[in-house]
């Protein structure tokens, strides 16, 4: 089977490719990686570094022109995930009308223009997309797959937890795969069991088998044109209507909450350490101790707001240091940089406690080590890198996955 070619939007610093790669099969014919926020573009440079700089845009994706773009089999990314991401609270979530959650309206874009649109979809973006935003619960992924139904796919969608397939870290994210009603795969899941696809024969589960199927389980019609559902969708209701694990084919929802099946070795976070290679800038001072602990603790007191408001503030206590003996929390964004933090992970050492290193923090993306070291590129940039990354081993199962399907269709 000749490889297909890929459109890689949104690419960060590759780790959409590096899984791609890893699986066989695919050639990246044309990249894109642009950050508005940021005058030096660390991220394209970096992924220039490893990949070369042959077809790969370094503009705003809005921007491009479609004709700019070569034909591809395959369209890639993890789009921007600011506006759902569980760093911003539901209430202030601005879902697709926010700056970055607008960007789903490009990829819409290069596929209704395109004249030969991409064969097959394969996005990631973070669970809460699954509820966003908090007044109309759904409403934005029941937007997403009425768009691209309109455009001619179907769309297969899962929540996957990195660690509950022996990955290194908890990583939540849903991924979920498109096929134009001109492929091989869409015919058969025209004619397929929807529930067996789910569950058993489908994409995902061939590549993430589930466990015993939970009794939550429902189908529901999305007819409504964009501006109604955009209006009306899940209004005022509390709970999304969409489950963990999902096809919408022809207008129709088929939706069951799965949980994860696996017997394989499982990585931990003391398996990706680094001994007797940290310098001491990663090393926490004796008299930070307590302000770690701190952060770290059970909290139970009075705050007060700017304002002058005051108001009761409470929160559970995190494991500190870090269990080395599980899969790692989930990297953040904000996983660099010297000061105290609640939300970093420390591990103890025989030398004392320490944060994580770049390369840790790489390791636990299953990146290669030193993948982003680059002149100019700090430690705490590299970290953020890592906190918008997705695990790399999860898009290689998929894609190894998603090849046998066209395989055996042929």
């Amino acid at each position: 089977m000749n490889k297909l070619r890929v459109i890689e939007l949104f690419a960060g610093v590759g780790g959409f490719r590096l899984g791609l790669q890893r699986s066989g099969g695919f050639e990246v014919v044309w990249s894109n990686q642009w950050e508005p926020s940021t005058k030096v573009q660390h991220a394209s440079k970096v992924y220039e570094a490893r990949f070369g700089s042959k077809d790969h845009s370094n503009t705003d994706i809005s921007q491009v022109s479609t004709s700019e773009i070569p034909d591809a089999d395959i369209l890639v990314g993890g789009f921007p995930c600011q506006d759902y991401s569980v760093a911003t609270t539901l209430q202030n979530s601005k879902g697709l009308i926010g700056k970055k959650g607008v960007l789903w309206w490009s990829i819409h874009r290069i596929l209704s223009e395109k004249s030969v649109p991409p064969k097959y979809l394969f996005l990631e973006n973070v669970d809460r997309l699954l509820k966003s935003p908090s007044s109309q619960r759904g409403r934005d992924f029941a937007i997403m797959l009425k768009s691209l139904d309109e455009l001619g796919y179907a769309v297969e969608w899962r929540v996957i937890n990195a660690a509950d397939y022996g990955m290194p870290q908890r990583r939540r994210r849903i991924f979920f795969l498109g096929y134009h009603k001109s492929t091989p795969i869409y015919k058969k899941l025209l004619k397929a069991d929807k529930p067996d696809w789910m569950i058993k024969s489908g994409t995902l589960a061939k590549a993430f088998p589930v466990g015993n199927t939970m009794a939550i389980s429902s189908s529901f019609p999305i007819t409504e044109n964009l501006v109604m559902l955009s209006e009306n969708f899940n209004k005022d209701q509390k709970l999304s209507p969409f489950e963990n694990t999902g096809i919408f084919m022809d207008g129709k929802v088929n939706t069951v909450k799965t949980t994860s099946s696996f017997n394989g070795k499982r990585t931990v976070l003391g398996d990706v350490l680094q001994n007797g290679e940290v310098t001491e800038s990663f090393f926490i001072p004796l008299e930070d101790y307590p302000k770690w602990e701190y952060l770290k603790g059970a909290k139970k007191e009075i705050r007060t707001a700017k304002n002058g408001f005051s108001y009761n503030y409470a929160e559970g206590a995190m494991v500190f240091p870090d269990a080395q003996d599980n899969a790692s929390r989930t990297i953040i964004t904000g996983e660099g940089g010297r000061s105290p933090s609640r939300f970093k992970h420390v591990v103890q050492t025989k030398k004392g406690l320490r944060r994580l290193t770049p390369v840790e923090l790489e390791r636990l993306n299953m990146f290669p080590d030193d993948h982003t070291m680059l002149e100019g590129v700090s430690d705490a940039k590299r970290a953020f890198f890592m906190g918008n990354a997705l695990v790399v081993g999860v898009v290689e199962k998929i894609g190894r996955a998603l090849l046998q399907n066209i395989k055996s269709l042929r």
